[in-house]
């Protein structure tokens, strides 16, 4: 199963993804993960990226087709794999044909989480990590036990510079001028599946898997 994950930040795409990971039994492709892994090790690819996701910018595309390509050469691909953040516009997704073209390869669907702008907003803001141990948190949904300090390791948890409420519009207005297009791309190829983001994690999740399971007959 090649999958590839799309809706706006905040969507809850990274949610989605392991429960799709485990169902399926892929492997997770984030390219936010690796890009904010790379600017941690203080890479020149990490380093650059960053200047970028703090302004509520795209990564230039050359530096995130690199990356996602590279990745997909590993050996543990071969039973498929979900791609999460990407592509993120037009060229990417071409880029990524192209490439699976070469490969003798297709995707079994695109799946994009459908959430309003508002929503959005209220949920990213409310996001907070761990600087020491990473752990993620909610404040409504799945908030520390001590206020805003981590559960694991009891460090003050902190709002990254890219949750921002102005970051998070500036997000969200790249997003709706960029990415929305690659919905139109996979709608015209008849890849694209739309769930609707708003509900239950679990529903959401039952959603996607009903919709997967009616595209590919139930193949895995």
């Amino acid at each position: 199963m090649r999958l590839v994950l799309l809706g706006p930040p905040g969507a809850g795409k990274g949610t989605q993804a392991q429960y799709l990971i485990s169902h399926y039994g892929i492997p997770q492709i984030s390219t936010g993960d690796m890009l904010r892994d790379a600017a941690e090790r203080g890479t020149s690819v990490g380093l650059d990226a960053r200047r970028y996701t703090d302004q509520g910018q795209l990564v230039p595309d050359p530096i995130v087709v690199d990356l996602v390509l590279d990745r997909l050469r590993h050996n543990d691909l071969s039973s498929g794999y979900l791609l999460d953040g990407f592509p993120r516009t037009v060229s990417q997704a071409q880029s990524l044909d192209d490439w699976l073209a070469g490969q003798n390869e297709k995707l079994d669907a695109a799946v994009n989480l459908q959430v309003d702008d508002n929503e959005i907003i209220q949920r990213i803001s409310c996001r907070r990590v761990c600087p020491q141990c990473h752990e993620s948190y909610h404040l409504l949904s799945r908030p520390p036990r001590v206020d805003e300090n981590c559960d694991a390791c009891g460090q003050k948890l902190v709002l990254r510079e890219d949750d921002r409420p102005e970051v998070v519009r500036e997000r969200l207005n790249v997003y709706h001028s960029r990415t929305e297009p690659v919905l139109d791309y996979y709608r015209r190829r008849g890849l694209l599946i739309e769930i609707d983001g708003k509900k239950p994690v679990r529903d959401v999740t039952a959603a996607i898997v009903a919709a997967l399971k009616d595209r590919t007959g139930g193949r895995r």
